[in-house]
């Protein structure tokens, strides 16, 4: 952790330089290229809306363009499974890389999850003018939208610095996060609205509050409610103390600062270890 060094010149030209080959390399082969980063959510947009709008009658009447809502947290969440994905295989996929040059390994996380990144800006691009055609009205919260995505991709990063040591140690790990992700997305109201579980209670504290300290379910509810619909429970409309919004903040800290030392403690055996 003592050598972070992103500010130096050397080190911020390696992480452009990977950012551009991973994104090349990403969709080279591919007949439809960089379109997928836009086809891949909508379609699952489609199958999502058909399915739980349409046949489960899974909505929120009082939120308008409740569709609008659904594709923001589909591509939210795409980003984060994308980003967490890319960043768990990331040491492994530079292995030849990492034993021939010698600098911070973080960065090779990082230039993947900027692959992500890109692909979210995109989507929000796709999610913006289906809002304007929808008709929706933004106010002026669209500019704390930056804030909620600096939190999202924090926890992404946590998670991806974990992930990527442990994925050098046992290769398994990749199927249990695929689980994990399945049970942490249905956790979460992504496909469905919060107010459908506003009700249920566990303990007597109600569900909705206990996914609102989730931080990932705090970002992705906080930018629907800013940026498409201001009706959108958020953490502070569903906590009547705001000071609480701390514990989700503080979970994020905590997983980057826990990632950071964990990879640190281990990035020198990389090499030895693949």
């Amino acid at each position: 952790m003592k050598n972070f060094g992103l500010f130096e010149k050397k080190n911020r030209v390696l992480l452009y330089e990977l950012i551009k080959t991973d994104f090349k390399l990403r969709y080279q082969g591919s007949f439809l290229g960089i379109l997928w980063s836009v086809l891949k959510p909508l379609m699952m947009f489609v199958v999502m809306y058909f399915v739980f709008v349409r046949f489960l009658k899974i909505t929120d009447p009082n939120i308008p363009h409740y569709p609008i809502t659904l594709l923001l947290g589909i591509s939210l969440w795409g980003f984060f499974t994308e980003a967490t994905s890319l960043g768990m295989n990331s040491i492994v996929a530079r292995g030849d890389l990492l034993r021939k040059i010698n600098f911070p390994k973080y960065i090779v996380i990082l230039s993947s999850m900027a692959t992500a990144l890109i692909s979210l800006t995109i989507n929000l691009g796709v999610v913006l003018l289906f809002a304007i055609i929808s008709g929706v009205g933004f106010s002026w919260k669209i500019i704390l939208v930056p804030f909620d995505i600096l939190l999202l991709f924090g926890a992404a990063f946590g998670f991806s610095l974990i992930l990527a040591t442990l994925y050098v140690k046992f290769r398994d790990i990749s199927h249990i996060w695929d689980v994990f992700m399945q049970i942490l997305m249905y956790s979460m109201p992504i496909m469905y609205p919060i107010s459908l579980v506003s009700k249920v209670a566990i303990f007597g504290i109600s569900l909705s509050k206990i996914m609102m300290i989730n931080p990932i379910a705090f970002a992705i509810q906080d930018l629907r409610h800013n940026l498409v619909a201001r009706e959108v429970p958020t953490f502070w409309t569903i906590f009547p103390n705001h000071l609480l919004v701390v514990i989700p903040i503080v979970i994020v800290v905590g997983l980057v600062v826990f990632g950071l030392w964990y990879f640190s403690e281990n990035s020198k055996k990389f090499a030895e270890m693949m």
